[in-house]
Formats: structure tokens, C-alpha cells, sequence
């Protein structure tokens, strides 16, 4: 069985959001064509992603220094137990879809607070000799983005390069894009864009 982790980072609904739309078109068919698959939905917004703060950074001093978790607060404990949990289910999944708006030319920060607790050395990277080694290869993910402007050619654009790059550091070879833009600047083909990204959604969640 294939484990898949729906990620979404938007405040709204697919009712309110282009990007939540094409996802959720995107995950339905999915399911229709992988009904043996389990797939697991993370609204990052209806979730506990605990920041990297003092007491994560203190806990995991603690830790690495033989105590135990009854030594740590009660704040280092419960944020050090829950990134723990966020990335075993991060490792456990074979293939990932990332659902963000592009917001001020990045992701929302919810997304890069989660995307900090996953990237773990020893577990999602490690360091070598002779270098930098991800350990996540073999594993396949999506990021579905939906941009009011154009900005495929635009160097700002620093969400869906962010996605790409912590792909690669990941060693996740195989990383596909969904992206749908312009519909602010040309609002009179707003429904002509929304058609073009679902059917691009459905054709590419069927080989997903």
C-alpha cells in the first residue's frame, strides 16, 4: 500500500481558493484511480506546528545529552514530541501534494514553519564526506500553486523554487508542478484558467 500525505497551506476553502480547488480536484481523482492507496489529509492551518524555538532547541539539547523527556519542560515536551510525530508521519509517506497560494512572492509561513520540522538530519538528510545526502529518494511529490499574476519567468518568485529546492535536498527525484496564474491580471479569463488547471490536475493525479 502507497501512503500519500495531502499538505494544504490555505486559510480557505475550495469553494474560496483557486489553488484549494485544483487540489482537491487533484486528490479526488486520486482516489478514484488509486482506491488502494491510503491518503492522509494535513490542514496546515487546522494543525499543531510548533515553530523552532527555545524550547524545541533546549529540549533536543537536553535529549542529546541522555536525559530523559521527564527532565524537559512541560513546553519543551510537548513541542519536541510533536515535531517528532510530524516528521515519523512526513518519513512514512511515499508521495506528497503540497497545496499553497503564493503569497508575497513566497509560500504562507505555516507552510515553511512545517516544512522546518521535517527537515531533520538523520532522518530527512544526513551529512557525509563528501557532502550534503537526502534520504528521501524514491519518494514522489507535487506542489499545486495558484499565483494572481504571471510569474513563471519572474526571479521574485520564491515559494515554488523553495518547494524545489527542499525537494532536491530531500532526495526526492521525481517533483511535478501544478501552476495556475494570472487570473488577477486578466480576471476575464479567470474561468478559462480554472478549467485549464482542473483538467491538468486530473490527467496528471491519474500517474501520480
Amino acid at each position: 500500500m502507497t501512503n500519500v500525505l495531502y499538505i494544504t497551506a490555505h486559510p480557505l476553502s475550495e469553494t474560496e481558493s483557486l489553488s484549494m480547488a485544483v487540489g482537491k480536484e487533484f486528490f479526488d481523482t486520486y482516489k478514484r484511480s488509486h482506491p488502494e492507496d491510503e491518503i492522509v489529509h494535513l490542514d496546515l492551518y487546522q494543525s499543531d506546528i510548533p515553530f523552532l524555538d527555545r524550547d524545541v532547541f533546549d529540549g533536543w539539547e537536553k535529549l542529546r545529552s541522555e536525559a530523559s523527556l521527564t527532565d524537559l519542560t512541560t513546553a519543551e515536551r510537548l513541542k519536541v514530541g510533536r515535531l517528532a510525530e510530524l516528521g515519523g508521519q512526513f518519513l512514512m509517506a511515499d508521495k506528497y501534494i503540497f497545496v499553497t497560494p503564493m503569497w508575497n512572492f513566497s509560500i504562507p509561513a505555516i507552510m515553511k514553519a512545517y516544512i522546518d520540522a521535517v527537515t531533520v538530519s538523520g532522518k530527512t538528510f544526513i551529512y557525509t564526506k563528501d557532502g550534503i545526502q537526502g534520504m528521501l529518494a524514491g519518494k514522489k511529490a507535487i506542489h499545486i500553486q495558484s499565483r494572481g499574476d504571471i510569474y513563471s519567468e519572474e526571479p521574485r518568485e520564491l515559494g515554488h523554487r523553495y518547494m524545489e529546492v527542499m525537494m532536491e535536498f530531500f532526495g526526492v527525484a521525481s517533483f511535478e508542478s501544478i501552476i495556475i496564474e494570472g487570473q488577477m491580471k486578466y480576471p476575464e479569463r479567470t474561468e478559462e484558467i480554472k478549467a485549464r488547471a482542473m483538467a491538468e490536475a486530473h490527467e496528471k493525479a491519474q500517474t501520480f
